[in-house]
């Protein structure tokens, strides 16, 4: 059970609040209108319009509707920027209800400045047809709109804890961002000594909203601040499911410890040769039987990547007695232990002559990445190898080929790990990223 209990202040996240709905006590600004300041006194009753007061002056119409998606789809808005005000109306009283109750426990933050969130006395809202308000409208459409072309900010959030004085677990980030929406994937690492996550939600509209309330935010009081930003990535690519990274959509992927996926073999064994079938022992999961289309890529393989350590242990490569891996008989179930890749698209040596055959190299550190699609820039490509907890010490594009690339990992065992995870990854525009081993450093 994992609980977080309210500390003195307003900047621990996820505090509770013994006495109901936490409305903060205060008076009117003197320029405020008459209209307005009735907001502020006397029991405010449950309505479908929501009142968000000491917003930044330099809010922005999506911002605010962010705090509402969330909850519900939002029918209205009315942005006061010169009072630092603005009006949420809600489709249902249900979600304004949702929405009051959930800030009434943790005060949303907008550029380290706490936001007030309470009922309103107004049971709609009435706009014009103003410029502000076409704008709002505007905004409104396109955030609410899932279609909506660019309108959407990234689903991918990159979380760094600061002042980490407490372990944070993935279970407790998962705990704290589903709050906003629908978290499908999430990895956790260590990167420059911080402690980091990437999180992928369902949709950008609940990333916003997240990135909105609980950027600056204490997990803990007083410490474990979250800085949180979008990243760049459009997806998060995760293999297994265990305590470093989930993917909630798969709840079939393997925990990674102790077992050999069918990935690993085909991916590192394609580099040296065409990897025709791999089949997992069944008493023995962390063995298994590699068929190459013939002996000499065998042989290859063998000599390169025996002695390489992945995952932490060190592989073991040695030529087998049995001279071709057997289908499982039709009928036969072997629990998807064998698999065939005779068709695969992941063969480099399909071509007679490929230029394949030229570039085989022993395993290193860094490794020389092609087919990278020109809209495509560093800083991507470094998050993506490091999404997986890896560490990028150098990166380089060819100079008269954007097209490919060199990046150096920590330690071989990382670039192995980097080409066996990102070896055929789809980058966009048709152009899916190739991995292999370089003879170069950077």
């Amino acid at each position: 059970m994992w609980q977080i209990t309210r500390g003195r202040g307003s900047d621990q996240l996820l505090c509770s609040v013994a006495n109901g709905p936490y409305i903060m006590s205060t008076t009117a600004n003197g320029s405020d209108s008459k209209k307005f300041k009735s907001e502020l006194r006397g029991p405010i009753t449950s309505s479908r319009v929501i009142h968000i007061r000491k917003l930044p002056s330099d809010i922005t119409e999506a911002e605010v509707i962010s705090l509402g998606l969330p909850f519900g789809d939002i029918s209205n808005l009315l942005l006061l920027k010169a009072k630092n005000q603005a009006f949420l109306e809600m489709n249902s009283e249900e979600a304004a209800q949702n929405m009051v109750g959930y800030y009434s426990t943790m005060m949303p933050v907008i550029r380290h400045q706490p936001v007030y969130v309470q009922f309103s006395n107004h049971k709609e809202l009435k706009t014009d047809h103003s410029p502000n308000q076409e704008r709002a409208q505007a905004a409104l459409r396109a955030l609410s709109s899932p279609h909506a072309d660019g309108a959407a900010p990234s689903s991918v959030l990159r979380v760094v804890v600061e002042n980490m004085l407490y372990p944070v677990t993935l279970d407790a980030l998962c705990q704290i961002f589903a709050k906003f929406g629908t978290v499908l994937r999430i990895i956790v690492f260590t990167k420059n000594n911080q402690f980091q996550a990437l999180l992928q939600y369902q949709d950008g509209a609940s990333a916003q909203a997240a990135k909105l309330s609980l950027d600056g935010q204490n997990i803990y009081n007083g410490c474990c601040t979250l800085r949180i930003g979008f990243s760049k990535l459009t997806s998060l690519n995760v293999k297994y499911n265990n305590e470093k990274s989930r993917d909630f959509t798969r709840p079939d992927l393997p925990s990674g410890d102790g077992h050999a996926p069918m990935e690993h073999p085909a991916m590192t064994f394609g580099v040296y040769g065409d990897v025709m079938r791999v089949k997992i022992l069944f008493n023995k999961k962390e063995n298994a039987l590699v068929q190459m289309s013939d002996s000499t890529q065998a042989q290859l393989a063998m000599s390169h990547l025996s002695g390489q350590r992945l995952h932490g242990k060190p592989v073991r490569v040695t030529l087998s007695k049995h001279s071709s891996v057997q289908l499982p008989r039709e009928g036969h179930e072997d629990q998807g232990l064998t698999k065939d890749y005779s068709s695969s698209s992941l063969h480099r040596f399909k071509k007679p002559g490929s230029k394949n055959y030229a570039n085989i190299f022993p395993p290193s550190a860094t490794l020389h990445l092609s087919n990278i699609p020109p809209s495509v820039v560093e800083d991507e490509l470094k998050m993506l190898f490091s999404s997986s907890g890896a560490t990028v010490n150098a990166f380089k594009f060819f100079q008269k080929d954007h097209k490919m690339a060199l990046i150096q990992m920590g330690s071989v065992e990382e670039a192995i790990e980097s080409l066996v995870e990102f070896h055929d990854h789809d980058l966009g525009e048709n152009h899916h990223l190739r991995v292999s081993f370089s003879k170069s450093s950077i």
